[in-house]
Protein backbone atom coordinates (compact mmCIF):
# COMPACT_ATOMS: atom_id res chain seq x y z
CA UNK A 1 0.00 0.00 0.00
CA UNK A 2 2.69 2.38 0.34
CA UNK A 3 3.95 4.43 -2.07
CA UNK A 4 7.43 6.86 -2.30
CA UNK A 5 7.89 8.26 -5.01
CA UNK A 6 11.64 10.26 -5.15
CA UNK A 7 12.57 13.17 -7.68
CA UNK A 8 15.87 14.53 -7.64
CA UNK A 9 17.65 16.63 -10.39
CA UNK A 10 21.04 14.69 -9.55
CA UNK A 11 21.71 11.72 -12.17
CA UNK A 12 21.84 8.72 -10.33
CA UNK A 13 24.28 5.99 -11.68
CA UNK A 14 22.11 2.56 -12.32
CA UNK A 15 23.36 0.58 -9.27
CA UNK A 16 23.51 3.64 -6.56
CA UNK A 17 19.59 4.02 -8.36
CA UNK A 18 19.24 0.38 -7.84
CA UNK A 19 20.21 0.53 -4.12
CA UNK A 20 18.49 3.48 -3.20
CA UNK A 21 14.97 2.48 -4.03
CA UNK A 22 15.81 -0.81 -2.16
CA UNK A 23 16.75 1.12 0.77
CA UNK A 24 14.16 3.27 0.34
CA UNK A 25 11.28 0.20 0.33
CA UNK A 26 13.26 -1.17 3.41
CA UNK A 27 13.28 1.62 5.37
CA UNK A 28 9.40 2.76 4.29
CA UNK A 29 8.27 -0.72 5.58
CA UNK A 30 10.37 -0.71 8.65
CA UNK A 31 8.59 2.53 9.38
CA UNK A 32 5.83 2.01 9.05
CA UNK A 33 5.88 -1.69 9.92
CA UNK A 34 4.21 -3.22 7.50
CA UNK A 35 5.42 -5.85 4.86
CA UNK A 36 7.76 -4.64 1.99
CA UNK A 37 5.42 -6.73 -0.44
CA UNK A 38 3.12 -4.41 -0.38
CA UNK A 39 5.70 -1.18 -0.57
CA UNK A 40 6.19 0.65 -3.99
CA UNK A 41 9.16 2.92 -4.58
CA UNK A 42 9.69 4.92 -7.82
CA UNK A 43 12.41 7.09 -8.79
CA UNK A 44 12.87 10.00 -11.00
CA UNK A 45 16.35 11.65 -11.39
CA UNK A 46 17.81 14.01 -13.57
CA UNK A 47 14.86 16.23 -13.38
CA UNK A 48 14.88 20.22 -13.88
CA UNK A 49 14.19 21.33 -10.47
CA UNK A 50 15.55 24.27 -8.55
CA UNK A 51 15.07 24.92 -4.64
CA UNK A 52 15.85 28.04 -3.29
CA UNK A 53 16.57 29.51 -6.57
CA UNK A 54 19.56 27.47 -7.09
CA UNK A 55 20.04 23.99 -8.83
CA UNK A 56 22.17 22.16 -6.13
CA UNK A 57 21.47 18.82 -5.33
CA UNK A 58 17.73 18.69 -4.56
CA UNK A 59 14.97 16.02 -3.87
CA UNK A 60 10.89 15.87 -3.51
CA UNK A 61 9.27 12.90 -1.95
CA UNK A 62 5.66 12.12 -1.83
CA UNK A 63 4.87 9.18 0.55
CA UNK A 64 1.00 7.80 0.66
CA UNK A 65 -0.01 5.18 2.35
CA UNK A 66 -3.54 3.83 3.60
CA UNK A 67 -3.76 4.89 7.58
CA UNK A 68 -0.55 6.59 7.06
CA UNK A 69 -0.03 8.07 10.83
CA UNK A 70 0.25 11.58 11.45
CA UNK A 71 2.12 11.08 14.28
CA UNK A 72 4.95 9.22 12.29
CA UNK A 73 5.63 12.23 10.05
CA UNK A 74 8.38 13.18 12.02
CA UNK A 75 10.23 10.12 11.87
CA UNK A 76 9.38 9.06 8.81
CA UNK A 77 10.98 12.94 7.85
CA UNK A 78 13.95 11.84 9.68
CA UNK A 79 14.65 8.50 8.32
CA UNK A 80 13.92 9.39 4.24
CA UNK A 81 15.88 12.92 4.60
CA UNK A 82 18.77 10.82 6.35
CA UNK A 83 18.79 8.05 3.24
CA UNK A 84 18.73 10.67 0.30
CA UNK A 85 21.98 12.33 2.66
CA UNK A 86 23.54 8.96 2.75
CA UNK A 87 22.82 7.43 -0.78
CA UNK A 88 22.26 10.38 -3.14
CA UNK A 89 24.33 13.01 -0.77
CA UNK A 90 21.78 15.36 -0.85
CA UNK A 91 21.93 17.50 2.07
CA UNK A 92 18.65 17.28 4.61
CA UNK A 93 18.15 21.26 4.34
CA UNK A 94 17.23 20.18 0.02
CA UNK A 95 14.53 17.51 1.00
CA UNK A 96 10.82 18.06 0.84
CA UNK A 97 8.72 15.70 1.82
CA UNK A 98 4.85 15.69 1.08
CA UNK A 99 2.91 12.66 3.10
CA UNK A 100 -0.97 11.73 2.02
CA UNK A 101 -2.74 8.82 4.00
CA UNK A 102 -5.15 7.70 1.46
CA UNK A 103 -8.55 6.32 2.06
CA UNK A 104 -8.97 2.45 1.44
CA UNK A 105 -11.61 3.17 -1.20
CA UNK A 106 -9.53 5.45 -2.97
CA UNK A 107 -6.65 2.93 -3.41
CA UNK A 108 -6.89 0.37 -6.03
CA UNK A 109 -5.15 -3.04 -6.36
CA UNK A 110 -5.70 -6.27 -8.18
CA UNK A 111 -8.88 -5.00 -9.76
CA UNK A 112 -10.31 -3.71 -6.24
CA UNK A 113 -9.98 -1.46 -3.84
CA UNK A 114 -8.64 -2.05 -0.31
Amino acid sequence: MPFLMIQTNQSIEPDAADALVAEASKTVAETLGKPEKYVMVALEDDTKMLFGGSPAPLAYLELKSIGLPEDRAPQLSEALSAMMERAAGTPRERVYIEFSNAPRNMWGWNGGTF
